[in-house]
């Protein structure tokens, strides 16, 4: 009889990179724990009808004991991670990863505790994000003009679609695919995996590989549930977490050059910003990157890339 469950829920199919390293987190856990856990890998909450963005009540309340889940959502909860939402700050995963591992990442776990019933307690890749439409190939902002664009809840990203030139409309993951198909939205942005495995690259010709936002993932935990754990089931836990964050970052880097090639062979038009085209873009979003830089005290500046 197991004396401990563990719930890791998603809103992903099982070959997403995300669910790929719950399984290694789970082969680590059961590995070390053996009978004391019943662990349950719950892959998509959004064929039982949930919402993806239910995932984090679920683990506020314990009713799921870990998620993944994109951090663009909790700036409500610690502002300062909308850090990494700044538009086309980051260049490239290892600038990424050193963000979320360096005293950012570790500022903003401690004050996620404090705020919410939640622990972050990894940092996973949500992978750079990416335009795709059905209207027209996007090389500049004045090609984003009129388009109505699927965002995340998130006000700085909708600040930075809107000022790029772009109509902003919040929607559920849930809702995304549907909204491609019947036209409520022309445009949306996602990393290659996600365009890929929801289907929009069937309703969406063009895919400019623009790397506007670095999508960080976060682990989150049931605070009060973390916290209870005796020493050993946590330590377990954290090396399983150990294990899968590199495997995860792992994924996503490998699955972006086999997305590549699988939408190039159906057809798709993949469109690689010159940095004319990309200065463009970095100079539609100063103003929403100076507000938001504003808003925060200047010893954060240190933690961000330059240049």
């Amino acid at each position: 009889m197991a004396e401990f469950d563990i719930r890791f829920s998603g809103y992903q199919g099982p070959h997403s990179v995300h669910n790929r390293a719950v399984e290694v987190f789970a082969d680590s856990l059961t590995g070390t724990l053996g009978d004391w856990v019943a662990f349950e890998h719950v892959l998509n909450v959004t064929e039982q009808g949930r919402k993806a963005a239910d995932l984090l009540d679920m683990v506020a309340t314990g009713e799921t004991t870990l998620c993944y889940f994109s951090s663009s959502y909790l700036a409500d909860k610690v502002p300062e991670i909308a850090l990494f939402d700044l538009p086309f700050l980051i260049r490239d995963r290892a600038q990424g990863h050193a963000m979320l591992d360096g005293p950012l990442g570790l500022l903003i776990m401690d004050k996620m505790a404090e705020a919410a019933d939640f622990r972050i307690v990894a940092w996973w890749d949500n992978g750079f994000r990416h335009f795709s439409n059905g209207v027209r190939p996007i090389r500049t902002p004045e090609d984003c003009r009129g388009l109505k664009i699927r965002t995340l809840f998130s006000a700085l990203q909708q600040e930075s679609f809107a000022a790029m030139g772009f109509e902003p409309i919040p929607l559920d993951v849930a809702e995304l695919p549907a909204a491609c198909v019947d036209g409520t939205v022309d445009a949306q942005e996602n990393p290659l995996t996600n365009t890929y495995n929801f289907a929009i690259h069937e309703q969406h010709r063009w895919i400019t590989r623009s790397g506007h936002f670095f999508g960080p993932c976060v682990v989150l935990a049931h605070k009060a549930t973390w916290d209870a754990w005796p020493e050993d089931i946590r330590s377990a836990v954290e090396d399983a977490l150990v294990l899968a964050t590199p495997a995860q970052r792992g994924f996503a880097a490998g699955d972006d050059e086999e997305i590549t090639a699988k939408l190039e062979a159906a057809g798709n038009e993949l469109i690689d910003l010159t940095e004319d085209e990309r200065a463009a873009f970095v100079a539609a979003v100063q103003p929403v990157v100076a507000k938001t830089i504003g808003r925060f005290r200047v010893e954060l500046f240190e933690y961000l890339p330059k240049g």
